[in-house]
Parts: structure tokens; sequence; C-alpha cells
């Protein structure tokens, strides 16, 4: 059954599973985005946790991104210390600068030369 609410025909743009999906190609939701841009950096292994799985739904738009949370993954390891350093501070801020330029995938024109 439809639920008439939930679907909109002939648009030229729409909200699909936290990516917004246009003519252009694929984006991020710049709501979802707003908020991890406001998030303040975290003091626990849970909110490292809750911020890498926020920020991980758009992992494809952010080039290295296993790379550059390396550090802060590093502190949800068993019987580490938590320590949250300049080192886990740079990624923090890096990953959310990196999360405000998404840029916008799209499919590759087939008929030009690669």
């Amino acid at each position: 059954m439809l639920n008439w609410e939930k679907y909109h025909f002939v648009v030229r743009e729409g909200i699909v599973l936290g990516h917004k999906i246009s003519q252009a190609g694929l984006e991020v939701d710049q709501a979802k985005v707003d908020v991890i841009s406001k998030l303040p950096p975290p003091t626990s292994v849970k909110s490292i946790r809750s911020f890498l799985g926020h920020a991980g739904f758009y992992r494809r738009f952010i080039c290295g991104f296993s790379k550059i949370a390396r550090p802060m993954t590093q502190l949800l390891e068993k019987d580490r210390p938590f320590v949250f350093d300049d080192e886990c501070l740079r990624a923090f801020e890096l990953i959310r600068e990196r999360l405000v330029s998404a840029p916008i995938l799209i499919a590759p024109d087939w008929s030009l030369p690669f």
C-alpha cells in the first residue's frame, strides 16, 4: 500500500535516505550536515562513537575518511585510556570541514574518453 504523504512524483530534486538527489547528482542533506557541524568535540567514548557513526554515513563524500578518523578510532580500542589530544581534535575538525564542503557525486559521461 502506498502512503501518499511520503511519496512525491515529478519533482526536480528530493531527499532520499539522507541524500539530496537532483539533476546535478547525489549530494549530502544539508540539514544533517548542519547538525554535525555544530557538534562540540567529543568528551567520551560514547560521543566519539556517535560522531563517527553520523559522519560515517557520508564517508563516500570524504576522501580518505578512515585515515583522517584514525586517531579517534584508536580511542575506541579496548583497554585504551581516553585522551582526546590535539591530533584527535585536528581529525574532528577536518571531518567537519570536509562534510561542509562535500563534493557532488555524478555519473561519468560515457561518450567522453577517460
